[in-house]
């Protein structure tokens, strides 16, 4: 009868296990002192050698002839042991045997002195799928057992597991297996079985195996059906997208082609390729240009992809960007788990990686803000040079008189996604000889509601305005911020400019200015006016960072 690889080529001693050397040398430097503990935890995730290691070592404390601390797997308890004619050391699988009867039957048979070995051992598989009263009741025999019992216990979980069984149990920690351990191991069962593994199959096979020999050996015993087994052949058995296809696929989504990342899918889609598969290989990809992104030379890098290759792919993306490409395939993954439909769910996700405005989420508005702080950056002035603000159209801090800019509360004129805006070239020459665009001004604007040169700069009253405000905390410090606050006054008429929309709607509020108008009534010694507005040098320059943005994004088209 045909056994399977991993089964076949189980270790049979601690020399045999493959990258849990950490373990090993530990236990066999206790079978050879004779130092054993009464209760071992193996912890670790799956295909690790936890079991394995249980066997190894039950058959090592009753071995007649150990072996620099292996079993001989030569003497009667080994032979016994190994084949399970000798019941004194027993397999349990905690998910099948997890309620308190069950630990109260092995405590009861536990007491009994072993028949033909020195210890009698209880490997309990999956330990932390003991139900809490199965725990308890294990507790007594496990803090104090007869001198020939000994307790293995492995499990996946250990956050499950009680403090007060860790507390009994000498813990060993089973790590995953590098890929150069699994590849290693791989091209020594194809050539014990007779078959060729090329590097790059054995390569694939490690990556895919996620740190699990028994998960390499599985997918190797599915591929070894010919004489060969490359990469092309495990690409096809197992169904996965191969390396250049993935590379493909990132490729197109990078610079948003939403036709040509559906294409590529639909080819891989008809040729029966997994789509969980093919989602776990773009996250690997991903995240591998997230690490290069962030240090090139990084040794946390999976090694399927060369280092040109993950560089001309992290040019095109932001770190913002790329994380949120990782959160989208985890949620198609998920979904994926849940039974949605294959095809509409892939698509539907690659769209969103091509397009970040249609999804809402955290990590698709940290995207989209990324593009455009990068596409906005250094926009002091624009690149066209037909459209240029300079230094000679804005007011001159100096001067004793200032223009107000008023903006449109009609948002019409506000440009939606798709349409064009044509910069306007023409001018308004104000009564002060300065230079203002015609699109600041609504329709009913007159020339009238711009101040004139008849308000005077702060001569010192604002000063004793603020004094009279210090009580009021935070009116005090908003006011008092002399880079966003410049103060006019002429008559009863107080004028504040400041540079944005916010900070007006702010000083305008009733919270704000009836304190601000008490105050100015006890300086000035009349009732005063208050005028709020913000100053054209901020506008100005409002206006040059947003029209850029739009520039930069198509929405707008200078002439």
């Amino acid at each position: 009868m045909y056994q399977a690889l991993y089964r076949k080529y189980r270790p049979r001693t601690f020399s045999d296990v493959a990258g849990q050397e950490h373990v090993t040398t530990t236990l066999r430097r206790q079978i050879v002192t004779g130092r054993q503990s009464h209760a071992y935890l193996f912890v670790g995730t799956r295909g690790t050698g936890k079991t394995t290691c249980a066997k190894i070592l039950s058959r090592a404390i009753n071995c007649q002839n150990p072996i620099d601390g292996d079993p001989c797997n030569k003497c009667p308890p080994c032979i016994g042991i190994e084949n399970g004619s000798i019941l004194d050391v027993l397999e349990l699988d905690a998910a099948s045997n997890n309620g308190v009867d069950d630990v109260r039957a092995l405590r009861e048979e536990a007491i009994y002195t072993p028949a033909t070995v020195n210890k009698r051992v209880y490997i309990i598989d999956e330990a932390h799928m003991l139900s809490n009263s199965a725990f308890n009741a294990l507790l007594k025999i496990l803090e104090e057992p007869p001198e020939h019992l000994v307790f293995i216990l492995a499990t996946t979980a250990l956050h499950k597991i009680p403090a007060t069984i860790l507390g009994r149990c000498q813990r060993f920690s089973f790590k995953r297996l590098s890929p150069a351990a699994i590849t290693s191991r791989l091209h020594f069962v194809a050539e014990n079985e007779g078959f060729t593994l090329t590097e790059d199959a054995a390569k694939l096979l490690s990556t895919l195996a996620d740190g699990s020999m028994r998960d390499a050996l599985s997918l190797l015993d599915q591929c070894a059906s010919e004489e060969t087994v490359d990469l092309q052949r495990v690409l096809d058995t197992i169904g996965l997208a191969s390396r250049q296809e993935t590379l493909d696929l990132i490729k197109t989504i990078s610079v948003r082609d939403t036709i040509a990342a559906l294409s590529i899918f639909d080819s891989l889609y008809n040729d029966g390729r997994d789509m969980s598969s093919l989602f776990s290989e773009m996250a690997s990809l991903v995240r591998d240009v997230l690490v290069s992104k962030l240090s090139p030379d990084s040794p946390l890098l999976s090694g399927g992809f060369s280092i040109d290759e993950l560089s001309a792919l992290s040019a095109n993306f932001s770190h913002e960007r790329l994380y949120y490409f990782l959160e989208v395939i985890r949620n198609a993954i998920l979904s994926l788990s849940r039974g949605a439909n294959a095809k509409t769910t892939v698509e539907m996700s690659l769209i969103r990686m091509c397009d970040e405005r249609l999804n809402d989420d955290v990590s698709a508005l940290s995207a989209r803000i990324a593009k455009l702080e990068s596409s906005a950056g250094g926009a002091a002035e624009l690149s066209n040079s037909q459209f240029t603000i300079h230094n000679s159209q804005l007011p001159d801090e100096s001067s004793n008189s200032s223009v107000i800019s008023k903006f449109p509360d009609d948002n019409s004129q506000l440009p939606t996604p798709h349409s064009t805006l044509q910069t306007p070239r023409s001018t308004l020459q104000t009564p002060n000889s300065q230079l203002l665009e015609e699109h600041d001004f609504p329709d009913n604007y007159s020339e009238s509601q711009i101040p004139n040169s008849e308000f005077t700069k702060d001569t010192g009253f604002w000063d004793k305005i603020l004094s009279h405000l210090k009580s009021e905390m935070s009116i005090y410090s908003l006011l008092s911020d002399k880079t966003k606050i410049r103060v006019e006054q002429q008559d009863n008429i107080l004028l504040i400019h400041t540079g944005d929309l916010f900070t007006v709607s702010l000083i305008k509020s009733k919270k704000f200015l009836d304190p601000l108008t008490e105050a100015a009534r006890k300086v000035l010694g009349l009732n005063t006016e208050i005028r709020v507005d913000v100053s054209e040098a901020s506008a100005a320059e409002s206006r040059v960072t947003k029209i850029d943005e739009l520039g930069k994004f198509g929405i707008v088209e200078f002439e």
